[in-house]
């Protein structure tokens, strides 16, 4: 079957993109092209769930991200070129049986209370 005839929902050319074996290089697979700096909540609430739709697609393929990613999810953006103001927090979440979860929360100075900005989470829906 060729690509163009192809059902496949990941066209098999990018399956060698985030192969370990094939020799991926990091920026094979980025998150963002260049610096990107989100000065505040609303610039977070309009580039941020793009991004984080990356990073959920590329935790899905690659084991490594996905490690580092809920270890320290503000550092790996960082690495990518992703720069958050410093009241805001990520958190990953996966339970179990849930699918993955990324969640952003803002911390204004002086609070303890942390207000939930947005959700990401993959959803799978198949239909013909």
């Amino acid at each position: 079957m060729t690509n163009s005839t192809s059902r496949a929902l990941v066209p098999s050319k990018s399956r060698s993109v985030v192969s370990k074996a094939a020799g991926v290089k990091n920026d094979d697979f980025k998150l963002v092209d260049g610096r990107v700096d989100l000065q505040n909540r609303d610039q977070v609430k309009e580039q941020l769930p793009d991004i984080l739709g990356r990073v959920l697609a590329r935790a899905w393929l690659d084991k490594e991200f996905l490690e580092d990613f809920r270890e320290n999810p503000l550092v790996v953006l960082a690495r990518a070129g992703v720069h958050l103001p410093d009241t805001m927090h990520i958190e990953f979440q996966k339970a179990n049986s849930d699918r993955p979860k990324i969640v952003v929360f803002e911390q204004p100075e002086n609070s303890k209370l942390k207000l939930r900005v947005f959700y990401l989470q993959l959803v799978m829906v198949a239909g013909r």
